[in-house]
C-alpha cells in the first residue's frame, strides 16, 4: 500500500509521457500485468503516462510499453524468447527503433525502444515476469524447427 501512496509523489517529479492507449487496453489481464511492472529498467525510472495500460521508463523515454495491442499472427519477423516469453521483433530501418510484441499472449504487449540507448536484452529480461501475467497460448516456431511432411 505504501508504494501506491508514493507513486503520485514520485510521478510529480517528471513529466507524464504521452502514450496512446492500445485498442484492448481495458482488458483485465492488462491490469494484472501493469501492477507488477518494475519501477526501473536499467537506470531508467518508471514515470506516469497519459493513457490506461501504458508505461514509460526514463525522461525522455528510453522504453515505452502498451498492453492491449493487436495480437500478432504468423510472421517471418524474428522471434526471440526471453525467460519463457516470446517476442516478435520489428526494426524500423530508418530510425533504428525496435518494436517488440509478445507472441502467443492475448492481449499482446508492445515494447518500443532504441537498442543504442538501452539494451533490448536488459529490457526484455526485466519485463518478462510482468509479461507472464498474461498466459501464453502459443509459442514461436522457427524455420529450423519445421517438420517435413
Amino acid at each position: 500500500m505504501s508504494g501506491t501512496l508514493l507513486l503520485p509523489v514520485l510521478a510529480g517529479c517528471a513529466s507524464a509521457a504521452s502514450v496512446d492507449a492500445a485498442p484492448d487496453a481495458a482488458n483485465p489481464l492488462c491490469a494484472e500485468m501493469m501492477v507488477v511492472l518494475p519501477e526501473a529498467i536499467d537506470d531508467a525510472e518508471r514515470r506516469s503516462t497519459t493513457s490506461q495500460a501504458t508505461s514509460a521508463w526514463g525522461d525522455p523515454s528510453k522504453v515505452v510499453l502498451r498492453c492491449g495491442v493487436e495480437v500478432p499472427g504468423p510472421t517471418t519477423d524474428p522471434c526471440v524468447s526471453v525467460n519463457d516469453v516470446d517476442w516478435v521483433a520489428n526494426e524500423d530501418e530508418e530510425s533504428g527503433i525496435w518494436t517488440l510484441t509478445t507472441y502467443g499472449r492475448t492481449p499482446a504487449t508492445e515494447v518500443v525502444l532504441d537498442p543504442n540507448v538501452i539494451p533490448s536484452s536488459t529490457v526484455l529480461a526485466t519485463l518478462s515476469d510482468a509479461a507472464q501475467k498474461i498466459p501464453a497460448s502459443k509459442k514461436c516456431v522457427s524455420v529450423d524447427k519445421s517438420v517435413n511432411l
